[in-house]
């Protein structure tokens, strides 16, 4: 494993820091500086960037992205553990690196950050489809991120860019699609992480459309698309029953048979019961 910089190897910094990978913080760390690197060109050009960083653990992640010309990284670590070593890599890029010790929950990066930005993060597996789902679903689209670059279980980076008609096609395919390009860029097997998971990760590159696909009001499709996949075995009459007045009308102007299921509709027909449903909303 060539090193990129001149700090020690990863497994070497978390022998000297005690860094044992938390289960409660869904922390698997990746040790490869290869890897990481690898991980942060797939982002594309960060030198006119700043980046957001999510769960770095040790920094190997950090370090890629650093490596490869970030303008600048903020690098938001919930386990304070891993304070020490993130603050050798800063002293190490000097005034490229803020590293905050905070749950990335409950903190707003903007105010932290200058634009273009991009976020890359291999996320911590328990809080990365809902970290997801707040970067997809913004009060205002375009979003203040021009991309995402994100590691994911690999079942849950196939769920993602499902088609409609699959058993992976759900909630998650709906809200990335409407708004980003996404795609899977890298595959990682267990062995790639410390400790080695049990199941595979993939990374996805999602990039902001400038508008969505489709028109919709954005809280009225989060809705259906929700209610429709919650019970998604159930014709759609009755998994979206409640939902609005009207409902098989609204379904068969959007070009749904009220028959079908959640899976076997695509984006632009969910996007037209949207509309019809805040018509008479």
């Amino acid at each position: 494993m060539a090193l990129i910089d001149g700090l020690p190897p990863l497994r070497e910094v978390i022998e000297t820091h005690g860094l044992v990978a938390k289960k409660s913080l869904g922390q698997n760390f990746l040790l490869d500086l290869n890897l990481t690197s690898k991980i942060a060109r797939q982002a594309g050009d960060l030198t006119q960037c700043d980046v957001l960083e999510v769960g770095p653990g040790p920094g190997g992640l950090t370090r890629g992205l650093l490596a490869e010309g970030a303008r600048r990284v903020l690098a938001v670590e919930k386990d304070s553990r891993a304070m020490a070593p993130l603050a050798e890599i800063a002293a190490a890029y000097p005034d490229r690196l803020e590293v905050v010790n905070a749950d990335a929950l409950a903190i707003d990066p903007l105010e932290r950050l200058t634009a273009p930005v991009r976020i890359v993060a291999n996320l911590p597996y328990n809080i990365g489809t809902e970290l997801l789902v707040r970067w997809l679903t913004p009060a205002q689209w375009p979003p203040y991120w021009a991309s995402l670059t994100l590691m994911f279980q690999r079942e849950v980076a196939q769920r993602i860019v499902a088609q409609p008609g699959s058993k992976t096609y759900g909630r998650l395919a709906i809200l990335s699609q409407w708004r980003t390009d996404a795609r899977i860029v890298m595959e990682l097997p267990p062995e790639a992480f410390s400790p080695p998971p049990k199941i595979h990760s993939a990374v996805v590159h999602f990039t902001a459309l400038p508008a969505p696909r489709f028109e919709a009001d954005a809280k009225t499709l989060e809705r259906i698309v929700a209610q429709g996949f919650n019970q998604r075995r159930k014709m759609l009459r009755a998994s979206l029953k409640g939902a609005t007045l009207d409902l098989e009308d609204k379904l068969i102007a959007a070009g749904i048979k009220p028959t079908q299921r959640a899976e076997e509709v695509g984006l632009e027909s969910w996007c037209a019961l949207a509309r019809a449903i805040k018509a008479t909303a």
